[in-house]
């Protein structure tokens, strides 16, 4: 490591003018940021860290909408169940230690393009909120590593619509238990989303083939013989890109099936 301040608002509003600092950087969980520290990928001069901020932590399930608070723990949204698939899927986020320490709105912000909440936020159709405005997930993730947020703003929440039927599918690679492919699939009143991560060069995505598919007909056999093109998809020492192209096939009949 190396040498850097360190400050711990209590408040957004705190928060927000510590960020104002030159090359200042948000600690959320730090699942990701800490170990990019230590490999000298980044070297902000000012940590502002946001766990100590109460507004930012706990779930409310309020009508057809569950909102989520952006420190709250991977942990503690699979301990809810308000939406069974979002909860499922936050309980199969790395390791107990990251699930413990983790938070939802440090996923969303990082972006990686193999995380898992980025599929389930553009997936349930999903509203992002800040300090600053509501950004819908659709134009909320804008490639790998890469968000609408801007500089210095804030995720103070994540508000999710309850779907009427919802299944996440994840093939893990095993060392890091993040996705090879992840599916998640949901089924609500304006139709049927299904959003992919891992898979492609641009990070999550929605599969609008296979939404025109299933809104005609939500079962498993509507996706038969569907994959969408391998075009575009990671290629590395875990899979080609045709692999991958096929795995968001079978994952997304899984996620269907499972969905009920």
């Amino acid at each position: 490591m190396y040498a850097f301040d360190f400050e711990r608002p209590s408040t957004v509003a705190d928060a927000v003018a510590a960020l104002s600092a030159e090359d200042a950087q948000a600690l959320s969980g730090g699942q990701t940021l800490i170990p990019t520290l230590k490999q000298r990928l980044a070297s902000p001069s000012k940590l502002v860290s946001l766990g100590g901020i109460a507004e930012l932590q706990g779930i409310t399930s309020d009508g057809d909408a569950v909102t989520i608070g952006a420190g709250t723990t991977h942990a503690a949204v699979a301990a809810d169940g308000s939406i069974p698939a979002l909860s499922a899927l936050a309980g199969n986020i790395g390791d107990p230690a990251v699930r413990n320490r983790g938070t939802i709105g440090g996923s969303l912000a990082n972006n990686d393009p193999a995380a898992c909440y980025p599929s389930a936020a553009l997936g349930l159709g999903a509203t992002i909120v800040t300090n600053a405005r509501e950004i819908v997930a659709d134009d909320f993730f804008q490639g790998l590593f890469t968000t609408a947020l801007d500089e210095g703003e804030i995720i103070t929440a994540v508000r999710f619509p309850k779907p009427q039927a919802a299944n996440y599918q994840k093939f893990e690679q095993p060392a890091s238990r993040f996705a090879l492919v992840g599916v998640f699939v949901a089924k609500g009143a304006d139709g049927v989303r299904v959003a992919v991560t891992g898979a492609s060069e641009d990070g999550v995505f929605r599969w609008s083939e296979a939404e025109a598919a299933l809104g005609s007909n939500f079962s498993a056999g509507a996706l038969d013989g569907m994959a969408p093109p391998a075009d575009g998809m990671i290629s590395d020492l875990h899979g080609s890109a045709a692999y991958r192209a096929n795995l968001v096939g079978v994952m997304t009949r899984r996620a269907v099936a499972a969905a009920g």
